[in-house]
């Protein structure tokens, strides 16, 4: 599964903000840490500001704070914003779909599409950051 690059860009910039909620970052700040655009990124925020997840501070020293709920925001809810997973309409319909084969694979792709929506709506943004915390912590440990 492809996800597009703005729903790349919202994920990395709404878990970097939701991992230090008083934090407050730029677009830039974000893109130089991902290496990727700030104009694209600025883009992706406002509509991460709209949907209720950041806010944004004008002006000098300005930037851009969580502001939505880690513990209840999931992954899913943030891709919504970007792109509709397992859409039909997104895909042209190809002569082959209707054979049994054909008709075969499209049950199985529905279904895949069906395994990543379930996962990506089970996984919080506070459950990831939690995960990733605890994996730099046994690597960490690892080292010592």
């Amino acid at each position: 599964m492809r996800l597009q690059k703005a729903t790349h860009y919202g994920l990395y910039a709404v878990l970097e903000l939701a991992r230090d909620p008083d934090r407050q970052l730029s677009a830039t700040d974000i893109a130089d840490i991902y290496g990727i655009s700030s104009n694209h990124l600025a883009k992706v925020l406002r509509d991460l500001g709209r949907a209720g997840l950041v806010d944004s501070v004008r002006g000098a020293g300005g930037g851009y704070r969580f502001s939505g709920n880690s513990k209840r925001t999931t992954l899913m809810d943030v891709i919504n914003i970007f792109e509709d997973i397992g859409s039909d309409s997104s895909s042209a319909a190809d002569p082959g779909d209707q054979t049994d084969i054909g008709g075969a694979l499209l049950m199985v792709l529905g279904e895949i599409d069906d395994i990543a929506r379930a996962t990506f709506g089970s996984i919080t943004l506070d459950t990831l950051l939690k995960t990733m915390r605890w994996r730099e912590e046994k690597a960490a440990a690892l080292q010592s």
